[in-house]
């Protein structure tokens, strides 16, 4: 009798056993090339970098954008009630823009301007170079301003205006309320006074100046009613001699600065055509 003692189960014999497969044999499956998992993790990291990159890229965009269009993003400009009441007392001289030795004075107080722009006026009017700042450029000529200092809260400020036939800067609109008085915007004298006639009715005047800084060169001003008191030949001082007053064309002309005034955009004209071109009216 065995007693306290377990008997063990003697071999009957040898077994096949199936063979354990290789570790790389479940890395690399059918059509699965050795090593592309590491390819695909790397492109997948390099896609989220770009990604990252963009996103940030947009929001430094409009960081910017933000940043230095909040001191454009300013209210129209619009005289106060009690100054549109008045006519407007002569400008003290400030130059608005140029053409080669030729300058052009403001012709209207700067409180009593509701805005100035420049657009395309024709095919023979000479396109000018604006002096001041332009309110409406663009982010990079905004940004670069900033960077650069070229941003200033001096001076004057104007729209360069789409549309319009010829050079964008050839026509010059300085918005005012109607009845304010337009002063010369050159030192010269009256080559000619003009009714301006739209569709059978007249409506204000045309006045041409023969500068004395630009010989051979008229300039021209429209959307105002002759100073009675105006005749052809009489010399004109800039910013001194009295032309007339702003009038209302809103019945027929609907003006492209009424999209940065209060108003309907009422302004007067002005532009510089070679005498040799000029059309008279």
């Amino acid at each position: 009798m065995q007693t306290g003692l377990l008997r063990l189960k003697g071999a009957g014999g040898s077994a096949s056993v199936a063979g354990v497969a290789r570790p790389e044999t479940y890395a690399v499956g059918p059509g699965r090339a050795p090593g592309s998992r590491p390819v695909q993790i790397r492109f997948l990291r390099l896609t989220l970098a770009v990604a990252a990159i963009g996103l940030i890229a947009a929001v430094a965009v409009l960081v910017i954008d933000r940043w230095v269009g909040a001191a454009e993003s300013v209210a129209p400009a619009v005289p106060e009630p009690s100054a549109r009441l008045l006519p407007g007392g002569p400008p003290e001289p400030q130059v608005i823009a140029l053409l080669d030795d030729l300058r052009l004075f403001l012709p209207i107080a700067p409180e009593h301007i509701t805005a100035i722009g420049f657009r395309g006026s024709g095919e023979t009017a000479l396109g000018l170079d604006p002096v001041g700042k332009r309110t409406n450029a663009g982010l990079f000529e905004r940004v670069r301003n900033k960077v650069f200092g070229g941003d200033t809260d001096k001076g004057l400020r104007y729209y360069l205006i789409d549309g319009g036939v010829g050079r964008q800067t050839s026509g010059l609109d300085i918005g005012a309320s109607v009845g304010t008085n337009v002063y010369a915007p050159v030192d010269g004298t009256v080559l000619a006074i003009n009714d301006v006639i739209v569709s059978g009715e007249r409506f204000g005047d045309r006045i041409d100046l023969s500068p004395t800084a630009g010989p051979g060169l008229v300039v021209i001003l429209t959307n105002l009613d002759a100073d009675p008191d105006l005749a052809v030949g009489a010399p004109v001082a800039a910013s001194e001699t009295r032309l007339g007053h702003v009038i209302d064309l809103s019945a027929v002309e609907q003006a492209s600065l009424a999209r940065f005034t209060q108003d309907r955009g009422q302004h007067v004209h002005l532009e510089v055509q070679p005498a040799a071109d000029l059309a008279l009216p």
